[in-house]
């Protein structure tokens, strides 16, 4: 088990942490063949579970959507024992998501949808246990995102 604290800054104790990075690579490794349609699902999960969601896309190409959100997921589950890049990664992610319109009352809506595209694809493999991992990965995410959203909004307002 490897995971960081809310601020994944804390790399000289890697026990104080609790991501289960071997769960989130296998489980993920097990979408990864259906990537494509994996996106694409969660997109319309996201649409059809909340459509106040789907404005906030209208000007976006949603083939390069897709391809963002795959390719921000590889980079997240390759980069779990990789603390600092991921975390600095996140935050810059999490600041241009503002410049998007996203507000921190989207993120529960995203993970939501991100979880169920897992229940959808990993079926009898998404256990209690794969759950808690993606719930638990997905937490410290959105954090270290909105920690950078703060930050990003702070800047605009000096």
């Amino acid at each position: 088990m490897f995971l960081y604290k809310a601020t994944m800054s804390d790399t000289e104790n890697p026990q104080a942490t609790t991501l289960q990075v071997e769960r989130l690579e296998k489980s993920f490794d097990q979408v990864k063949p259906q990537a494509t349609e994996f996106v694409a699902s969660f997109y319309s999960n996201l649409f059809t579970d909340y459509p106040a969601a789907k404005p906030l896309f209208a000007h976006s190409d949603m083939e390069a959507q897709q391809n963002k959100l795959l390719d921000s997921l590889v980079f997240v589950v390759e980069n779990l024992k990789n603390p600092n890049e991921l975390a600095d990664t996140l935050r810059g992610l999490g600041a241009r998501h503002v410049e998007y319109g996203a507000l921190p009352e989207h993120y529960p809506l995203v993970g939501n949808s991100l979880l169920k595209t897992f229940e959808q694809y990993l079926g009898t493999a998404w256990t209690p246990e794969v759950k808690a991992a993606w719930v638990d990965a997905y937490g410290l995410i959105a954090e270290v995102m909105l920690d950078g959203a703060d930050y990003s909004a702070e800047s605009v307002q000096l």
